[in-house]
């Protein structure tokens, strides 16, 4: 029987790392495959590798806090191995019915937190520090967002263009025996050092989605008796991460996914950069945290930053004199230049092979703070009131459920 359980066990993790594989796939190289910088089944061998170093360095931290630290190692019987990872694959699937980018990491902490109070041994104080940096984590990728999208970005979107090339980046001269690389003539030297940004920053998200991930699929079975030793089980979440990768990833490194769609390449880099480095410094402390929810809430703050340059800090602060308000919108981030200037290519524009348009001969000049009129800024919206609202009662109610649904499982079962 336990051997059974054990297999079964196995079964599930594999599941959860495949999901995790093929979603996070899309997220590190989503921009660089639709650059046509990497191919698909380079990007999905980049996200393997680094997700490996990520996994096999820091990410056993956050194995050994969800393996044995929440509760004592000792309660992951092989039943409650398979019920744990049975609702952290769970939320994957509301996830996906949802539209939300839910946390799996959350999700699966609160399964764990089910196990300890249905047993008596979860660690308390421990539980106070995780939810604390739940809490902090996204409050300061939102203030880094604001600051970088108000004061930075529009300077930064001036000077750094991303070409969609026509062709692969690297083209292979396969007139002789052996196919000699050479890279896209049609590259410029701007155009080469944006291309390696994005392919390094892409490797950067695989490092930190294998330090952050790796535990959601395997830390129960780690910590169930010794069924798996820490560094089996890094081999097999990395292997499960694989086969989504080289999968189900396919797809969404074609669509890269309907809630970054807008995003323009040079945001998307931002992004990743915060919200990787976040999670990783939390990784690297042994905190589950979710790298949906950083990404989330960087977009949300760079957005808000960028479309509140219409007006000066004290016109947002104050109502003018016929009672209405500065509207503010995120959606300012696809228009941050002006006419003369469009934007580079969004990763909607990319998946949908669209070319970028022309560069002009001379880079028009930011526009001070205050000096953008309302009007200036595009009515979408890559953020709403409305699907905040539905984005945080989601990361509030997943990890919720999982405690509320796994208590009353494993008080029957232990």
């Amino acid at each position: 029987m336990v051997a059974l359980l054990t297999v079964v066990g196995i079964g599930v993790a594999v599941f959860v790392g495949f999901n995790i594989g093929g979603s996070s796939t899309g997220v590190a190289f989503g921009p660089a495959v639709g650059s046509r910088l990497v191919r698909k089944t380079t990007a999905g061998a980049l996200f393997v590798a680094f997700g490996f170093l990520g996994a096999w360095t820091v990410g056993r931290e956050v194995i050994a806090t969800m393996s044995s630290s929440i509760v004592p190692a000792a309660q992951f019987t092989p039943l409650a191995s398979v019920a744990v990872l049975f609702f952290t694959g769970a939320s994957l699937l509301v996830s996906n019915l949802y539209g939300v980018p839910a946390s799996t990491s959350m999700t699966a902490v609160g399964a764990i937190v089910g196990l300890g109070l249905a047993s008596g041994t979860l660690n308390q104080a421990l539980m106070f520090v995780i939810v604390s940096a739940w809490i902090v984590a996204p409050l300061v990728c939102l203030v880094i967002g604001v600051v970088v999208g108000r004061y930075i970005y529009p300077y930064l979107d001036r000077y750094i263009a991303f070409t969609t090339f026509a062709l692969h980046f690297v083209q292979f001269d396969r007139s002789g025996m052996i196919p000699r690389p050479f890279i896209n003539p049609n590259a410029s030297l701007q155009d080469i050092v944006g291309s390696l940004s994005v392919i390094v920053i892409g490797c950067y998200m695989a490092f930190s989605a294998g330090a952050s991930n790796a535990a959601n699929a395997v830390a129960p079975l780690v910590g169930a008796g010794g069924s798996l030793t820490v560094d089996q089980g890094v081999l097999l979440a990395v292997g499960a991460f694989g086969l989504g990768s080289f999968t189900i990833a396919r797809r969404t490194l074609e669509t890269v996914g309907d809630d970054i769609t807008e995003l323009p390449i040079l945001a998307s880099l931002i992004v990743s950069v915060v919200g990787g480095t976040v999670i990783t410094i939390l990784s690297s402390l042994g905190i589950p945290a979710s790298l949906a929810v950083s990404t989330t809430s960087t977009i949300i703050g760079l957005g808000w930053g960028r479309a509140s340059r219409a007006a000066t800090l004290a016109e947002l602060a104050t109502p003018s004199a016929d009672g209405t308000t500065v509207d503010v919108s995120t959606g300012a981030l696809v228009t941050s230049r002006a006419e003369d200037a469009p934007t580079g290519p969004t990763i909607g524009d990319i998946a949908r092979n669209e070319e970028s348009a022309e560069k002009p001969a001379e880079t028009p000049d930011v526009p001070d703070i205050g000096a953008e009129g309302p009007a200036d800024l595009d009515a979408r919206s890559l953020f709403d009131p409305a699907a905040a609202k539905r984005i945080v009662t989601m990361w509030v109610l997943t990890p919720s459920l999982a405690i509320v649904t796994s208590y009353p499982v494993f008080v029957i079962i232990l």
